[in-house]
C-alpha cells in the first residue's frame, strides 16, 4: 500500500482528508501533540514531529507516494499582532523546511508534494474574475501566501511534482468559518458582513478533500490550482443563502468598522473578498459535488 504523509493532518481539512485517503493508502499524520490527538480514524497513523525538522519522521518520506503539506498557524485564529504575524509566517516556513529536508534525504523521492496556500494570495480585487495566472496582492495574507508557496520551490529541482492549492473559505457545519458565521443566525440576528458587495470565495469541505485527492493522484497535474467553487457569490448572497438553509432571517449586517475595531487588520479577510474561479480544476475535468452555494448549504444543514 502506498504511503501518504500529511502535515497539518489533525485540523479541519486534514483530519477528514486523512480518513478518506486511509481507504486506499497508508496514511501518516504528523502532529506536535499526538497524545492529545488520539485516533483520527481506522488506518491513520499519528506520528510525532516538532513542526520544524524532519527528525523522527523523515525516513517515512523515503518511497512515499505523496506528502500533503497543510501545516501552518491559522490566519483567522486571532488578532494580527506583530507576534502573531511572525508566528503565522514562521510556522509555514518551518514546516516547509522540514518537508524539504525529508524529501532531500529520501533515496526514493515522493512522487508528489501537495502544497497548501490560499486565495488570499491575490489580495482584494473587487469584481474582477481571478484565475490562477493573476499576480499576488500586497496585503499581509497575500505576502504570507507568496512566501508559503515559495518555501517548497526546492522540491521541483529534486524531480518531485508539486501542486499548489490556493483554497477559498472551506464550509462545513463541523468547524471552520461557517461555525462562527452561523452563530448570529442561530440568534436571529444574522446578516452580511461589511458592505455585502465583496465576493466570498467558498468551497464545500467535500469538494476540497476530493480536489486534493484528484490533484494528488493525477500524475499530469502540477502547478497552481484555485480550490474554490465555480460559482462565487457576494457576501450578501451568501448570507441570504445561509439564512434560508438555517430557516433564519438575514437582515442584520455586521458593519465593517465594528469588525475592524474587534479584529484589527485581520478583518480584511472578511471585508475584502476575491471573485476566484477554479479555471484549471474545471479544465482538467474535476466535477464539483456542490457547485452552488444553495446546494452546499442545504446539504450541510439538512444533514
Amino acid at each position: 500500500m502506498e504511503r501518504v504523509i500529511i502535515t497539518g493532518g489533525t485540523g479541519f481539512i486534514g483530519a477528514p482528508l486523512a480518513r478518506q485517503l486511509a481507504a486506499k493508502y497508508e496514511v501518516v499524520v504528523l502532529s506536535r501533540h499526538p497524545a492529545r490527538v488520539g485516533s483520527i480514524g481506522n488506518g491513520v497513523q499519528v506520528v510525532a514531529w516538532d513542526g520544524r525538522t524532519a527528525e523522527g519522521w523523515g525516513q517515512l518520506a523515503d518511497g512515499a507516494f505523496a506528502i500533503i503539506n497543510l501545516a501552518g498557524e491559522n490566519l483567522s485564529a486571532g488578532r494580527w499582532t506583530p507576534a502573531r504575524k511572525a508566528a503565522i509566517v514562521d510556522s509555514r516556513q518551518q514546516a516547509a523546511q522540514a518537508v524539504i529536508a525529508a524529501i532531500s534525504q529520501a533515496a526514493v523521492k515522493p512522487t508528489v508534494l501537495v502544497q497548501a496556500s490560499a486565495v488570499g494570495y491575490y489580495g482584494p480585487r473587487g469584481d474582477e474574475k481571478i484565475n490562477e495566472n493573476e499576480k499576488p496582492g500586497s496585503t499581509f495574507d497575500a505576502t504570507t501566501c507568496v512566501a508559503w508557496e515559495k518555501a517548497t520551490d526546492a522540491v521541483e529541482a529534486m524531480g518531485v511534482r508539486r501542486v499548489i492549492i490556493r483554497t477559498g473559505v472551506v464550509i462545513e457545519k463541523s468547524g471552520g468559518a461557517l461555525a462562527r458565521m452561523s452563530l448570529p443566525f442561530k440568534l436571529f440576528v444574522g446578516g452580511p458582513v461589511g458592505s455585502g458587495k465583496q465576493y466570498f470565495p467558498w468551497i464545500h469541505l467535500t469538494d476540497e478533500i476530493n480536489a486534493i485527492q484528484f490533484l494528488m493522484e493525477n500524475k499530469q497535474q502540477k502547478g497552481v490550482f484555485n480550490l474554490s467553487a465555480p460559482n462565487p457569490v457576494t457576501m450578501k448572497e451568501f448570507a441570504v443563502a445561509l439564512g434560508k438553509a438555517m430557516g433564519r432571517p438575514a437582515f442584520m449586517p455586521a458593519p465593517g468598522f465594528a469588525l475592524q475595531m474587534l479584529f484589527g487588520e485581520m478583518a480584511s479577510i472578511l471585508l475584502n473578498g476575491q471573485r476566484v474561479i477554479p479555471n484549471r480544476l474545471l479544465q482538467q475535468g474535476f466535477k464539483f459535488k456542490y457547485s452552488t452555494v444553495d446546494a452546499a448549504l442545504s446539504a450541510i444543514y439538512r444533514a
